[in-house]
């Protein structure tokens, strides 16, 4: 006898839930007087932790939708790792946040609104990637390198550590 219940949901219709309840967050977080970026953490269909821009609101420029996220969601698993799980967010990830993603070990990322539409709300997302293509000198912030002999200490030390948690 076949099993009757309800149709179940393709992966696109799936990503599109999530990802529709990333824009709203973005959207209710400029009623609120945030920026227009919201974030969602799902792993196996459960969500982990939501994320809205924050910079102006708490005078953080790191403060990103998908940075908080990204925090709320390790919080809540006990682990700095989210492998396994993916970030929804309501606009491709600026470079920040894309580090973010990669140091949170998220098995994916999926965007709504592109760098494009961040340039056109007046963010500098897509300066930022084309900064990035450029070389350092001509960049706005200084960003240099003073070689000490004691540089590599703190890694001698961390190698030198036999209880130390790997990332």
């Amino acid at each position: 006898m076949a099993e009757i219940g309800w149709p179940r949901m393709s992966d696109r219709e799936i990503d599109e839930q999530w990802l529709e309840r990333a824009v709203e967050l973005a959207t209710k977080n400029v009623a609120e007087g945030g920026g227009p970026f919201g974030a969602v953490i799902v792993r196996d269909g459960v969500l982990l932790a939501i994320g809205q821009n924050r910079v102006t609101r708490d005078l953080d420029p790191t403060a990103h939708a998908e940075v908080q996220a990204i925090r709320a969601a390790c919080r809540a698993v006990g682990d700095f790792s989210l492998a396994g799980a993916t970030l929804y967010t309501s606009c491709e990830p600026c470079p920040l946040c894309v580090s973010a993603s990669l140091w949170a070990r998220l098995d994916r990322v999926l965007f709504a609104a592109d760098r494009h539409d961040a340039a056109r709300g007046g963010f500098d997302d897509l300066e930022f990637y084309e900064l990035f293509a450029r070389d350092r000198a001509t960049w706005p912030t200084a960003v240099e390198s003073l070689r000490l002999d004691s540089s590599a200490e703190p890694f001698d030390a961390w190698l030198g550590k036999e209880s130390r948690t790997a990332y």
